[in-house]
């Protein structure tokens, strides 16, 4: 059995991976989480990886509360960059292949045609800065990498669509910001993109989010709609919804290095918020 390290397995991409390699007779996964590996430590995960001695690791860790970011830029340092780079020299180190999950908020977010790899990066907040520089770390100390960016990630755990749907119980209105744009990409999707590449040299950095996009606003209604639920969507400007951290107005991505060198696509995001919201009954 090919032994498969995932960081961050509580979290909703960790679950969605272990749901899909649960029963598979070629890879086991050793899943840790902050209890069991801390990735900002380099003594400790080259310690775990020299007793593992791991195929691949799965990276799915990551310090993602953007707001709290801003005002804990060293702990975001650590997890995002410091984190990604320990976990990329003892993948070298074991002659692992690197899975690494990065973000749409490397971008300025001021786009008006969907973003590619080959764009220029441009990150807004501490969240963004963080995430790019473990993708940098990534690119500077591990052999043979895959770096995927995803946006709007929804699974097994905390997320908007339960933040919605929960809302819906107490609300008869719900205000949601509609000018920003995404695409709504379901945690099962992401991995199953995850599982295609690792086999694969097909190595490099790639975007992968569920075809299709909408706003904040839009995806909200389409929820409820699934739903069954009467809660009606107010749609509302970002400044009018107020954050800490500033969020990018436009986070479509194009998975181009995908459609370039494979033949896997995504779902429409629609197909998986309605085959998502069915899941949860």
């Amino acid at each position: 059995m090919k032994k498969i390290i995932v960081t961050g397995c509580n979290g909703q991409l960790g679950r969605a991976v272990n749901a899909l390699y649960a029963g598979n007779d070629t890879y086991e996964l050793v899943n840790t989480d902050v209890g069991e590996l801390d990735i900002t430590s380099i003594d400790q995960v080259m310690a775990f990886a020299r007793e593992i001695k791991p195929y691949a690791i799965i990276n799915c860790a990551a310090h993602t509360a953007v707001d709290a970011c801003e005002s804990e830029g060293d702990r975001a340092y650590k997890i995002n960059a410091v984190g990604a780079r320990n976990l990329s020299i003892a993948a070298s180190e074991m002659d692992a292949k690197l899975i690494h999950i990065s973000t749409d908020y490397v971008f300025d977010g001021k786009g008006t045609r969907p973003y590619t790899e080959f764009d220029q990066v441009g990150p807004q907040g501490m969240y963004g800065l963080t995430k790019l520089a473990g993708e940098n770390f990534v690119k500077d100390f591990a052999d043979r990498y895959f770096i995927i960016r995803t946006a709007w990630l929804y699974g097994d755990g905390k997320n908007f669509v339960k933040t919605m749907l929960k809302l819906s119980e107490t609300h008869d209105k719900v205000r949601v910001v509609k000018d920003q744009v995404g695409s709504p990409t379901s945690a099962e999707e992401l991995a199953k993109a995850i599982a295609y590449l690792l086999p694969t040299e097909n190595y490099g950095l790639f975007h992968g989010t569920c075809e299709g996009d909408c706003s904040w606003a839009e995806f909200a209604e389409e929820i409820f709609r699934l739903a069954g639920k009467k809660t009606e969507v107010e749609a509302i400007t970002t400044e009018e919804y107020g954050a800490a951290a500033a969020r990018p107005a436009y986070s479509i991505l194009e998975n181009y290095m995908f459609k370039l060198t494979s033949d896997f696509m995504f779902a429409d995001w629609h197909e998986a918020i309605e085959k998502y919201v069915k899941g949860l009954g």
